[in-house]
């Protein structure tokens, strides 16, 4: 949340605080920081330095670090950056859905390890993604059509710029970046 000063006069002093300003109308996540680029340095280490300038756990700034070492064009997948990070991939995808920088930290070069897009956004792939026939309350069949949601849509088209490929069924086709320092 911004902080924001507050001057508070009493009879003889006054005195300055610091207060969490709670009348923010944003509901997104805050980048938490003021960040200025050098443009002496490459992209990837003005992303590197915005991430550590970040007041963000040590372990989302490890995840974020991460992935800005995977070259566009290229995937890895929450599996392998927990092994990496000695972590699970639920505490990755999760410092992922926190990722105040994307897409310039891509966190869309993750996807899940059999090749689907997984979740973008904080928002995971639908339950089902075809067509199906349920029943309602009262036992009559329902048909029940499954949407993919515009944030997957829209980490499918940031893959694909990057020259990602898909199959048929929508996934992620060659074998995901696991070259981490």
């Amino acid at each position: 949340m911004p902080t924001r000063t507050k001057t508070v006069t009493a009879s003889k002093a006054t005195t300055t605080k610091t207060v969490v300003d709670k009348t923010s109308s944003s509901s997104s996540t805050p980048t938490d920081i003021s960040f200025k680029a050098s443009p002496t340095l490459s992209p990837m280490e003005n992303q590197l330095r915005r991430i550590a300038a970040a007041q963000r756990t040590p372990f989302e700034k490890s995840v974020w670090s991460l992935l800005c070492q995977i070259p566009a064009g290229h995937v890895t997948t929450y599996a392998l950056m927990a092994a990496h990070l000695k972590s699970s991939p639920r505490a990755v995808g999760n410092a992922l859905r926190r990722n105040p920088f994307a897409p310039d930290v891509p966190c869309h070069r993750c996807v899940a390890t059999g090749g689907g897009l997984g979740g973008f956004k904080g928002v995971g792939p639908p339950k089902k993604t075809v067509s199906t026939t349920k029943t309602d309350k009262t036992g009559r069949p329902v048909m029940v059509m499954g949407q993919e949601g515009i944030t997957l849509t829209e980490k499918r088209t940031l893959l694909r710029k990057e020259g990602v490929r898909f199959d048929d069924r929508g996934r992620v086709l060659g074998t995901p970046f696991q070259a981490f320092v």
